[in-house]
């Protein structure tokens, strides 16, 4: 098993192992060293998380996130959060990672999938 395989393996088994959540779609696919990964789920209170990463493995078998989005949002479709790394926040020291708040745009480290749901949770279950 490569690298690649075992980190899309573990983030549909993190999401499935989320018992108070609904999977509405989830798919991914490798080829030749490259991957996408895109869910959409649904929490108990009707807000939605929306992700997409794009990966690529390194000539070393790292790891690396070319594009990513974890979008949080009520059931209105109102954002509550999101984090990506699409370059247009260049003034940021954590350039090109950023989130999103309803208050603006503020530097962010890339989170992994277990951070955004642990997020989550601090929202939901204060």
């Amino acid at each position: 098993m490569t690298r690649l395989t075992a980190y899309l393996d573990r983030l549909e088994d993190t999401l499935r192992s989320r018992h108070e959540l609904t999977i509405l779609s989830l798919r991914y696919r490798q080829m030749s060293g490259k991957g996408n990964f895109r869910a959409h789920v649904r929490f108990y209170n009707e807000s939605e998380l929306i992700i997409r990463e794009e990966i690529e493995e390194s000539y070393h078998q790292e790891i690396e996130r070319i594009k990513y989005v974890f979008q949080y949002q009520g059931e209105d479709g109102t954002l509550i959060f999101r984090y990506d790394n699409a370059p247009h926040f260049p003034d940021l020291p954590t350039f090109p990672s950023h989130k999103h708040t309803p208050d603006g745009v503020i530097a962010a480290d890339t989170p992994d999938l277990t951070d955004v749901l642990q997020e989550i949770d601090a929202i939901l279950y204060p």
